[in-house]
């Protein structure tokens, strides 16, 4: 998930927030998002609230939270509020130790039981999606496993992100160098077509996502996604309190078919969260299986 630390073009310095504002806004988006930010990161909402402050035309903290509260436009606000408060610092291929091993161990599971029980189908969830790279790269994991079977499968990606600005972006497709910096040149030349402003991903990997907005804290929404084999969410749950934490795991947990896996992140662990799962040690990875 690359940061969005704005500094204001509309003001010249950051207007102050108080710490009965800073409350108001972090319980206003906690409620909104499930998102939790510390009290220690009070200076980034003054840093990245300035500016669009200045755009509104509204000289202080009091003034936006009714603006968020009360404004015809509150809706409409609530996007650009999300593109504030998230991260979108990714790459294709990221953490390669972990991807390595999930796709020798656990897709490689994956794959021979469904072929085993003659469904020719997977379903994988990538939740925070961010620009698309994460699902990109499951897409290609799964074109390098199956080569020229993989037109015998039926494979959704369902990918999934809090803001409509990146899943715009993720379907798309193009990206600028940054997102190769951990990309082999291989799989750059074989998956990726060099265009006007960066490169584009090939039709044969992008038919195999599906992008869509969705808050993690809609459990409504939640429950369109459909039943998955697998579910990533890297670098995402670090976000949230722990009361979301396990909402969040829960809904992963409901979702997920039975003897499916989650990926989180290589420095996130389940632990204290949920003892719904059995950890799996692969080397670079822990993966969490839902028994039977």
């Amino acid at each position: 998930m690359g940061s969005l630390f704005s500094k204001s073009t509309s003001l010249r310095k950051s207007i102050r927030i108080t710490d009965d504002e800073f409350v108001k806004l972090r319980d206003f988006i906690y409620e909104k998002s499930g998102i939790f930010v510390d009290v220690k990161r009070k200076y980034l909402f003054e840093n990245r609230f300035s500016r669009r402050l200045g755009e509104l035309g509204l000289t202080g903290f009091s003034d936006y939270i009714k603006y968020l509260n009360y404004d015809v436009k509150k809706d409409e606000e609530l996007k650009h509020l999300f593109e504030l408060v998230t991260t979108n610092e990714t790459s294709l291929c990221r953490d390669m130790r972990q991807l390595t091993a999930f796709k020798d161990h656990v897709l490689k599971e994956k794959i021979e039981e469904q072929r085993k029980a003659g469904k020719l189908e997977l379903n994988i969830w990538s939740a925070g999606c961010s620009s698309g790279e994460e699902p990109y790269t499951l897409a290609i994991l799964l074109l390098e496993s199956l080569r020229l079977e993989i037109a015998k499968w039926r494979i959704n990606i369902t990918a999934v992100d809090l803001s409509a600005d990146m899943i715009r972006r993720a379907t798309k497709g193009v990206y600028g160098e940054y997102a190769f910096k951990t990309t082999p040149d291989e799989i750059k030349d074989k998956y990726f077509t060099e265009v006007p402003g960066g490169w584009k991903i090939k039709p044969a990997v992008q038919k195999l996502v599906r992008f869509k907005q969705m808050n993690l804290n809609d459990s409504g929404s939640l429950k369109t996604v459909p039943r998955s084999h697998i579910v990533f969410c890297r670098n995402v749950i670090i976000y949230f309190d722990d009361a979301m934490k396990k909402k969040v795991i829960g809904a992963y947990y409901d979702n997920l078919l039975p003897g499916g896996y989650l990926m989180v992140g290589h420095s996130e662990s389940l632990h204290k969260i949920s003892q719904s799962f059995k950890p799996v040690y692969h080397p670079g990875a822990i993966a969490y299986r839902k028994e039977e």
